[in-house]
């Protein structure tokens, strides 16, 4: 049997399309790394994320599974929420587990914890409550009963959400590694969004990233030492606000903060690369980088266009929303001996599709509640022909819970605008009691500027009627 691959899957947090030279030549912020992993790898052109949001999009990599058929409807979860992923449906860690794989997960989880109150009870705060005064009510010395080590991490080490959204704070294994005291939004020099909240002792914001990428060396380096192949969830924090990049980045782009931020990530990306070509591993080790959905306007994107860059370039919209630049990102993997260097695929695939990959590599049947809405991108990785569409359909789902479906170039929205924030579903639903829709052929308009709804009333029927059945049916991709 041939030797079972490491697996190391990176996720950038609102970073967009046009953020990475490769996919954007117009790019104000170098990549060389990303850029040499593309050109080492496979870059994929039509790669989207399940939803334009970060917990939803996460909760979707970890189970292949779209994240409203959970009770995640919309909206994303804050520091203090409780656990989102399922305890009988298996992810992404615990089916690698079980193949023998040491597993682990460094970085920003945002998929809720089961965190208790000071009373000893299971912690209910309201998933929609963001005043973070709930936040004082936590036990924080008694850790979390259910996080990253409950879904099949061996080993973790987490902040529970964005580093602005309390509680601040490093888990490692569910235990907080210092207890929160004070209520301050964290040492932080930045003009970006922040909330206050309850925060650990000395934690600063601009020193995160680091510490979670010497983490994930230092993890890299004792599994080379073992005998086991390895899987590394390694979700960054960043460039979402807080925008800190470190001192020795900072000045490195002509557009500020973000892009400097950018230059960061990179590098990071290079960190982790080259330690795995240090321990002898680079040959066997499949790469995966993308983002969890497009840039934020948090990033303040006008002023950027201004400066000559477009995080979302050149897409319409941005994070939360239905149009292409809130969950169409890039995606590279690397594979030495598998992907073809240089390769490029224009297949429509989604970040619910990394569970099926893992099982097919693995050779595992993925059980009936597993991998719903997961395709394996084994076939595409290896460079084979597939004839037609990769994927039935693709649905999307916006920060306001409305959805959009994709089935080869055409696009239907159930929105009357973008479906992000300036569309509150609740609005919506009162303004215009039947959801309006939108068409876009892609192919002929990729930037969705004519809504062909009304000269297509049969293409809009059969779009709604498979997301309807996607909607009314558990599973959206074939067994097998």
């Amino acid at each position: 049997m041939p030797k079972l691959p490491n697996i190391l899957y990176i996720l950038a947090d609102d970073m967009g399309y046009g953020d990475i030279t490769c996919f954007n030549p117009n790019c104000k912020a170098p990549t060389p790394v990303l850029d040499r992993m593309a050109a080492e790898g496979m870059r994929f052109t039509d790669s989207h994320t399940s939803s334009a949001v970060c917990t939803p999009t996460r909760y979707s990599i970890i189970t292949g599974r779209y994240n409203w058929r959970s009770w995640m409807q919309q909206g994303v979860l804050t520091g203090e929420s409780p656990f989102l992923p399922e305890a009988d449906r298996p992810t992404a860690a615990s089916l690698l587990k079980a193949h023998g794989y040491a597993t682990a997960c460094i970085g920003k989880w945002h998929l809720g914890l089961g965190w208790r109150d000071l009373d000893g009870n299971r912690f209910g705060h309201d998933a929609n409550d963001w005043s973070c005064a709930a936040a004082t009510r936590i036990d924080y010395a008694k850790g979390v009963t259910e996080g990253p080590n409950s879904v099949g991490f061996d080993y973790s080490f987490i902040i529970p959400s964005s580093l602005d959204i309390p509680p601040y704070v490093y888990l490692e294994n569910h235990r907080c590694t210092a207890i929160p005291t004070e209520e301050n939004m964290i040492g932080v020099d930045t003009p970006y969004l922040m909330r206050r909240g309850m925060a650990a002792p000395g934690l600063q914001a601009v020193d995160v990233l680091p510490t979670f990428t010497a983490k994930v060396c230092a993890k890299i380096d004792e599994y080379a030492a073992g005998d086991k192949p390895f899987f590394i969830y390694f979700p960054l924090s960043a460039p979402h606000t807080p925008i800190v990049p470190a001192s020795a980045y900072r000045g490195r782009t002509e557009i500020g903060l973000y892009g400097d931020f950018v230059t960061q990530i990179d590098a990071i990306v290079g960190e982790v690369l080259a330690t795995l070509e240090a321990n002898g591993l680079a040959d066997n080790t499949l790469v995966v980088f993308t983002s969890d959905n497009g840039a934020s306007p948090a990033a303040k994107l006008g002023e950027l266009f201004l400066l000559g860059h477009e995080p979302n370039r050149p897409w319409r919209g941005h994070k939360a929303d239905l149009y292409e630049g809130g969950h169409r990102t890039p995606l590279i993997a690397r594979w030495p001996g598998v992907v073809a260097p240089g390769s490029v695929c224009d297949q429509t695939i989604c970040t619910t599709d990394l569970l099926a990959t893992l099982a097919e590599i693995t050779g595992t049947t993925l059980p009936e509640n597993g991998g719903e809405d997961s395709y394996s991108l084994l076939p595409l990785l290896r460079g084979d022909a597939i004839a037609g569409d990769f994927r039935e359909a693709t649905v999307h789902h916006s920060v306001s819970g409305h959805f959009a479906i994709r089935q080869g170039s055409w696009k239907l929205l159930e929105a009357k605008g973008s479906g992000g924030w300036s569309f509150p579903k609740e609005a919506e639903a009162k303004d215009w009691p039947i959801p309006p829709v939108q068409l876009y052929d892609l192919a002929r308009d990729p930037g969705e500027t004519t809504n062909l709804a009304l000269a297509c009333p049969d293409k809009v029927a059969e779009l709604q009627a498979l997301l309807n059945r996607y909607r009314t049916e558990p599973r959206s991709a074939p067994r097998g």
